[in-house]
């Protein structure tokens, strides 16, 4: 579907034609840009883009068939961008990403989006209320695409963060430590920071490339030098996030060790108690069973007071395997 299409002329907004025909030479001319903006478009739908921007069909299927890492590619006439914005569902502990396609040549952005979460629609807002940086062409499209994918990366480890903290309370809580759904609750935290991660850490080659890190003499065209100290920008936001990534990943791991050796401990402890308590079954047990084989010779066998001084005998050994049991920390 197509979404918007838009020439702007010195940062100014002047709406595109319909059908694409022409736009790029009309924008060309007047020396600005056209951009235009499609959400999971079909093969006819972008096969007019295609003509007209001269796409390279490699790009072009990625495009449509999505699913991609983030990278960035060059081509003769164009870069082909690939961003993976993400959402945060703090309700379900879940992290859900998409992806936007970004198309860069000489007068035009195209930006293809899929799923949920991409920030296209706040950008060109904003852009169209910052005449003078949408002034600096298709270059500043990409940037602000870029900074806002990544700027939202933080807010989600932010919120991660805050989550991880209260589910790291809840393992380490006396009362709650030992619940049977933790586990299953922790390694399914651990499966969105690994969705999250996929986001987040292929992206770093492609912001260098587009920043020079690193790279000297490795220009990316249709990117100015000028643009470049903002993309150094967005590589420092984005290194911030993949180490907190990091972080969260090593400290979810340690949490999940943490809760297994508890369990281990717990379970210990219910196994000592059992052994205990049947140590202690197992005393009078014996005694019951000696005196239970119905012989005459016997000792003490027809004393008077020989049961009640069997019952004391159990009862005694009783309380002192008890306290010898307590003493030990065993109950």
């Amino acid at each position: 579907m197509i979404v918007d299409c838009a020439v702007y002329r010195d940062g100014r907004r002047t709406e595109g034609p319909a059908d694409f025909s022409g736009a790029l030479d009309e924008a060309r001319a007047a020396g600005g840009f056209v951009w235009i903006g499609l959400h999971e478009p079909s093969e006819k739908e972008f096969d007019l883009v295609t003509r007209e921007f001269g796409l390279h069909p490699l790009a072009v299927e990625d495009a449509l068939k999505a699913h991609q890492r983030p990278k960035l590619e060059i081509f003769h006439d164009s870069l082909f961008l690939v961003l993976k914005p993400v959402v945060y569902e703090p309700e379900s502990d879940t992290v859900s990403s998409g992806e936007v396609m970004v198309f860069l040549g000489d007068g035009f952005v195209v930006t293809v989006r899929h799923g949920e979460g991409a920030p296209l629609t706040a950008v060109r807002d904003r852009l169209e209320d910052e005449p003078e940086m949408l002034a600096k062409g298709p270059t500043a499209v990409v940037y602000a695409i870029a900074d806002a994918t990544v700027d939202h990366y933080l807010e989600v480890a932010t919120e991660l963060q805050t989550d991880l903290e209260s589910l790291e309370a809840e393992v380490f809580s006396p009362d709650r430590g030992g619940s049977r759904h933790t586990a299953s609750r922790i390694y399914a935290f651990k499966r969105q920071i690994l969705e999250f991660r996929r986001a987040t850490g292929p992206l770093a080659v492609p912001v260098n490339r587009l920043a020079g890190v690193g790279m000297p003499g490795s220009e990316v065209p249709f990117v100015s030098d000028s643009a470049r100290p903002f993309f150094r920008d967005v590589d420092d936001h984005l290194a911030r996030v993949n180490e907190s990534v990091e972080g969260l990943d090593r400290l979810v791991s340690d949490i999940l060790s943490a809760h297994l050796a508890q369990m281990s401990v717990r379970q210990n402890d219910d196994m000592r108690k059992i052994s205990a308590w049947a140590a202690m079954a197992a005393v009078p047990t014996m005694i019951a069973g000696v005196y239970g084989m119905n012989f005459d010779h016997m000792p003490e066998l027809h004393w008077l007071w020989s049961y009640p001084a069997v019952i004391a005998l159990m009862a005694g050994l009783e309380v002192l395997l008890y306290r010898l049991f307590k003493r030990r920390g065993w109950l």
